[in-house]
């Protein structure tokens, strides 16, 4: 490598790393000038001079916080502040065959947790027509066997109308990206194979619970209907 390629290795190093400082500082910057969702940011020129950084430092950093969707261009009223898709990037990277095996094994864990916990939230909204939605589901679904442990299609329409139910939009999304890994990680080989799964409470006994039980016997029947999962995390017999 030439002295002069060498030069210009360094010079993008530098200028990187003081983008990454800027990016932080404008954050930050943003956040003490207390501005809310649809507020204007000052421009580049503004924030170059604040900054004492050149105006293609701040325009790269401003691209970044664009990228996060932290802030938008409008027409006439330059960058404004707006609500980022929480899961906009993260859905992006959610893909399990770029995952490592822990990060796979954790994100399969974080959806056994959520689902036993969406209890109290589930009987204070659900309605008489979400009832008869569930029978609906249920009704369509094969009987649960004693080898039965987990079907995409039936998971998709059973819990994602549950997650539907808590009213919760974050809850929502974060179920959609957690299906893919949950049922990558069941066929995979990640987790102990089960030589005989337990019986477990089923679909059409949580709907039973839901409609005439309490909060607490629905915690204790999704725990119940995930026992085999738990069984594979644990390594259980």
């Amino acid at each position: 490598m030439t002295t002069e390629m060498l030069t210009e290795t360094f010079k993008s190093i530098e200028n990187t790393s003081l983008v990454d400082k800027v990016e932080a500082n404008l954050v930050q910057l943003l956040q003490q000038q207390k501005l809310k969702i649809g507020d204007s940011i000052p421009t580049e020129l503004e924030l170059a001079e604040r900054l004492g950084v050149s105006r293609t430092v701040i325009r790269e950093a401003l691209l970044r916080l664009r990228m996060m969707g932290l802030i938008e261009s409008k027409k006439k009223r330059g960058a404004v502040i707006t609500s980022p898709d929480l899961f906009g990037n993260m859905s992006k990277s959610m893909n399990p065959h770029i995952l490592t095996p822990e990060t796979l094994r954790e994100v399969f864990e974080i959806r056994l947790v959520l689902e036993i916990g969406m209890a109290d939230l589930l009987f204070h909204r659900i309605t008489k027509e979400d009832i008869k939605a569930l029978h609906e589901i249920v009704d369509d679904e094969p009987p649960a066997t004693q080898y039965h442990l987990f079907n995409i299609e039936h998971e998709i329409a059973f819990h994602g109308k549950l997650y539907e139910i808590t009213g919760n939009e974050t809850m929502k999304k974060f179920q959609k990206m957690l299906l893919p890994v949950f049922d990558y990680v069941h066929n995979s080989g990640l987790l102990k194979k089960q030589p005989l799964l337990k019986m477990f409470v089923s679909h059409k006994e949580l709907v039973d619970i839901l409609e005439d039980g309490t909060p607490e016997q629905f915690r204790n029947g999704m725990r119940d209907h995930l026992e085999n999962h738990f069984a594979r995390i644990f390594d259980l017999p």
